[in-house]
């Protein structure tokens, strides 16, 4: 489903965050990417959903490569690529059904489908109870699971999440994994950046593992 070929990114100064990566995943694989901070674990999530550019190479999702994607078409994939993010990123103001619902509100949804479609993702992540909560009101394993319900609204192929449990105590982090795990299993392909090897271990899952910009095992 997806291939990076040849990735490599130069930043200014000569800086190199990736050299020259090939990785393939495969349609409903888990997969981790683990490394040191500036490994290049973010930027290969990045050029996912478009938010940075590689400086040379190709990246194939479903047999086209995104890299020459028009700009117009970059919300379409961005809607099959959901991410989640170390800091959740949630609209403090707004309840956890407005934080999900926003996601729907800006391609134009309108209320009838929000109004079934909100209450059936966040049954999901299992905040059924929750719907009228303001961010401040949770507790941040359930913040983390509103940010997934919000990337997972549009049903998409690829969920992606960057450090999901970076911010969260272990009992936390252990119930957003098994959420994770659970998406995957409804046949979500994901892909965890992470650097708990506590976690990596326990699951069992395929695990790439980068240096400096270079793939250095592939497990």
């Amino acid at each position: 489903m997806i291939s990076f070929q040849g990735i490599t990114k130069v930043y200014p100064k000569g800086v190199e965050a990736l050299r020259g990566v090939d990785l393939e995943i495969s349609d409903g694989e888990f997969l981790f990417l683990v490394g040191p901070s500036g490994a290049g674990k973010t930027t290969l999530l990045k050029f996912l959903i478009r938010e940075d550019l590689p400086s040379s190479g190709a990246i194939i999702f479903k047999d086209e490569d995104i890299v020459g994607l028009a700009d117009h078409l970059v919300p379409q994939l961005r809607r099959q690529i959901g991410m989640v993010f170390q800091d959740f990123k949630l609209l403090e103001k707004r309840t956890v059904f407005e934080n999900v619902a926003f996601a729907l509100e800006v391609l134009g949804r309108n209320d009838n489908d929000i109004a079934q479609m909100v209450p059936f993702i966040l049954q999901k992540v299992g905040l059924s109870e929750k719907l009228d909560f303001y961010p401040r009101q949770l507790s941040s394993g359930e913040q983390q699971r509103v940010a997934i319900a919000r990337a997972l609204i549009h049903e998409p192929e690829v969920l992606l999440a960057d450090e999901p449990t970076g911010n969260l105590d272990y009992e936390n982090s252990w119930q957003i994994i098994n959420l994770l795990k659970q998406i995957n299993e409804w046949g979500t392909t994901v892909i965890m950046a992470t650097h708990d090897r506590t976690i990596v271990d326990s699951m069992k899952k395929r695990v790439v593992t980068l240096e400096r910009g270079l793939i250095v095992k592939d497990e």
